[in-house]
């Protein structure tokens, strides 16, 4: 590594070999948006924002994939009601699985001989899968492929942020103040990286109650439009508490779920068409 090298990519020299080559993904494949989908903690509600992105953006009519990269803790494929294994060609490329509706995915969960098997591993193994759930998996045409990444910032989100070509991330997070400041650790990891943040969403905001329609903050009142102001990024949606949408999880039944408050990051989304 280069002389005094502070791991800031973006002023790193050429020569310094902290910097790595993007990986390129097979030549089947088409991928206009590449976007990962971080946060700073688990239990904040990442892999359902993944989830409703991908559902509400393929009923856009857009062509949407999710790489399911929490490896040792995958759970898209339950969201989706998805069982089975992941099937190839036989030398090196990785057909996805495909929903009824269309969204193509791959998992960890979906290699395991049985879905309660754990994935144990070390960190270099699992961002070696990773990097091969871009590369060598057949997703063919897509507008977007949304990447769920595992939380915090570990072995396997730098890995994404250094090899793979993202377009950009979004950030989940949750309205209690120690998750404010954890957010802002995966912001300034993305500073770091020269990663383009495209915007948070505050997940588990508000309660509302179902016959007066009036809004409750079980977690206190946030300070999540401080949070967006200091760190000069969007906030994209706040989403509710809702028993219903966690119960339509549970089921694998997150494409019933109809969510108008997903829709500024969705046009977040849309936008880069744009660009």
């Amino acid at each position: 590594m280069a002389e005094n090298c502070n791991s800031n990519c973006k002023d790193c020299s050429e020569n310094c070999d902290h910097r790595v080559k993007m990986l390129e993904t097979n030549s089947l494949n088409k991928i206009k948006h590449i976007i990962g989908i971080v946060s700073g903690k688990g239990g904040v509600g990442k892999s359902f924002v993944t989830s409703l992105l991908a559902s509400t953006l393929n009923k856009k009519g857009y062509k949407v994939g999710i790489l399911d990269g929490d490896i040792t803790g995958p759970s898209i494929p339950k969201a989706f009601n998805v069982h089975g294994s992941l099937e190839g060609d036989g030398h090196s490329l990785i057909f996805p699985y495909v929903t009824p509706t269309g969204i193509k995915m791959v998992s960890s969960n979906l290699l395991l001989p049985h879905e309660d098997d754990p994935i144990i591993w070390r960190g270099t193994l699992i961002s070696s899968l990773l990097s091969q759930f871009y590369v060598d998996v057949l997703w063919e045409e897509l507008d977007y492929l949304l990447i769920d990444m595992p939380p915090g910032t570990g072995d396997v989100t730098l890995t994404a942020f250094q090899s793979i070509p993202l377009e950009g991330i979004i950030i989940v997070s949750t309205p209690q103040d120690l998750v404010s400041l954890i957010v802002k650790k995966q912001i300034n990891m993305a500073k770091m990286m020269n990663v383009n943040v495209i915007g948070l969403v505050e997940n588990m905001a508000y309660v509302e109650c179902p016959s007066c329609h009036t809004k409750f903050n079980p977690f206190g009142v946030d300070n999540v439009e401080t949070l967006v102001k200091e760190e000069n990024i969007k906030l994209l949606a706040k989403l509710p508490l809702n028993g219903e949408n966690a119960t339509a999880v549970d089921k694998g039944k997150i494409e019933f779920i109809e969510s108008k408050e997903i829709e500024g990051a969705i046009e977040a989304l849309e936008a880069l068409n744009n660009k």
